[in-house]
């Protein structure tokens, strides 16, 4: 199955996502230089590969994927044990959600602008294919190269703007790490060459003296 991403783009309600879920306790992490996704993943076809499928291409239906899933949209790559993709009115898929298995989780990837590598893992993906936000349920973890690793019972991660939102249930909390910003290499100075060795010149021999 092939099928043509939605072009167009909603504004997304970051806060309302932030809210839904555990509530409990959440923390809002922003990556101060966004890592952008590959802005033409979304207008290329998304293709897969799974044991078996129950596949719809008509308006507002679902496709079932099950068994060994494989979803990819340019540098989007997206696998699970199950994955169910939603096409909306316009026929045009609108969500992924992927579940995994407890020993394998569902996972997701894609490049950013820079060919950075975002990563993520958990029990439940849900990714909103319209807008690029992807909620990772279940010992979430998102990964940025070069950036730095985000723990959390859920975590939402808006692949526009880099924002990740985390939350955790009783008394679990939210972690991660931020990663410096590599420094330049800085070229070590040149030694100086050492001249070549020279041999000292003897100085001339004394003439004999001649008798008178």
């Amino acid at each position: 199955m092939k099928a043509t991403a939605r072009s167009r783009r909603a504004n997304p309600s970051l806060k309302g996502l932030a809210l839904q879920g555990f509530g409990l306790l959440c923390l809002g992490l922003l990556i101060t230089q966004p890592a952008l996704a590959k802005k033409e993943d979304r207008q290329k076809p998304m293709d897969y590969v799974a044991k078996s499928t129950e596949a719809f291409n008509a308006p507002n239906t679902i496709s079932t994927l099950t068994g060994n899933v494989k979803i990819t949209q340019g540098t989007l790559v997206v696998t699970g044990a199950v994955a169910k993709i939603h096409l909306d009115a316009d026929q045009q898929i609108s969500r992924v959600v992927v579940t995994g298995t407890p020993g394998t989780p569902a996972h997701i990837q894609q490049l950013d602008e820079n060919n950075n590598l975002m990563q993520g893992d958990a029990a439940t993906l849900d990714y909103d294919n319209i807008n690029g936000i992807a909620v990772l349920t279940g010992n979430a973890v998102v990964t940025q190269a070069t950036r730095g690793e985000f723990h959390g019972d859920k975590l939402t991660y808006n692949t526009d703007t880099s924002l990740i939102t985390g939350e955790s249930a009783g008394q679990k909390l939210v972690s991660g790490t931020f990663l410096p910003k590599p420094k330049p290499a800085t070229a070590k100075p040149a030694a100086p060459a050492t001249p070549p060795a020279t041999t000292p010149t003897p100085p001339p021999a004394a003439e004999p003296a001649q008798g008178k």
